[in-house]
């Protein structure tokens, strides 16, 4: 698991729900009292008809009780997830829960999210793996993938080669081999494994993984995963899949620390 925030199946405490609505409700004039009913109906998980079920919103924005921020995007086939001040985009696998909760799995398996049927949200993260319980901040703007031209890509590899290297601590190569329709992910791919390489290097056995690796080889294919030959970490997208077309930051340390 990252130390990025991930989600369970507990929800907002009482208290932490009373706090932001009284914050809401004490900052806001006579003539906001319609949005700030709104946001008291989305964290009590009320809504104006007669369903048990909490109707979220599409995309939205939520804080943990740490202080993380992040972005929850359900309008694709595969819900996405990023947090603030962080590079990667999460795809995740939507599975029902008990009590009709829905938890959110990455590429591993491994839950990131709960969602209950009124509406609550808890994310798992390295510190809190037992689940941080998260207050819904209000709506949040679509998750895409930008386009990028020659230079754009250029740049983005030349970042997440500088990234690399540095935690590192010495030289490792990236090499390309991209189409228009993959360098926006071929791009996003490289950045998410120079992540990935930060975090193999604070870990204590950092030295021993990390010389295993001389060459970083993105390439195109059917369908997403990471390999090393000789040296060279060869990781592969599959275009068509947008985000959940390439590996994520925990799968590819994952399988250098598992590599032997």
């Amino acid at each position: 698991m990252t130390g990025e925030p991930r989600a369970s199946s507990r929800t907002s405490s009482a208290a932490t729900l009373a706090a932001v609505l009284c914050l809401a409700l004490g900052a806001s004039p006579p003539a906001l009292a319609g949005p700030v009913e709104s946001l008291k109906d989305h964290l009590l998980g009320r809504h104006s008809s007669d369903s048990h079920d909490f109707a979220p919103l599409p995309i939205a924005r939520y804080v943990t009780e740490d202080g993380d921020v992040f972005t929850l995007d359900r309008t694709q086939a595969k819900p996405l997830l990023k947090f603030d001040g962080t590079f990667e985009v999460w795809a995740l696998q939507a599975q029902p829960a008990p009590r009709g909760d829905t938890i959110y799995k990455n590429d591993l398996g491994e839950p990131m999210l709960r969602a209950t049927r009124l509406g609550g949200i808890t994310v798992f993260t390295d510190q809190r793996p037992g689940g941080a319980a998260a207050a819904l901040m209000g709506a949040g703007a679509p998750l895409r993938m930008a386009v990028l031209g020659p230079q754009a890509l250029f740049d983005r590899l030349a970042q997440a080669s500088y990234r690399t290297n540095r935690a590192a601590r010495r030289t490792i190569t990236f090499d390309v081999e991209a189409t228009p329709a993959s360098s926006a992910l071929i791009a996003d791919a490289a950045m998410v494994t120079s992540d990935a390489v930060v975090r193999i290097s604070k870990r204590p056995d950092a030295r021993r993984l990390l010389d295993k690796i001389t060459k970083v080889r993105l390439v195109e294919g059917r369908k997403s995963s990471v390999q090393l030959t000789d040296g060279v970490l060869i990781v592969t997208v599959a275009p068509p899949e947008g985000f959940a077309g390439r590996p994520s930051s925990d799968r590819i340390v994952q399988f250098a620390v598992a590599f032997h």
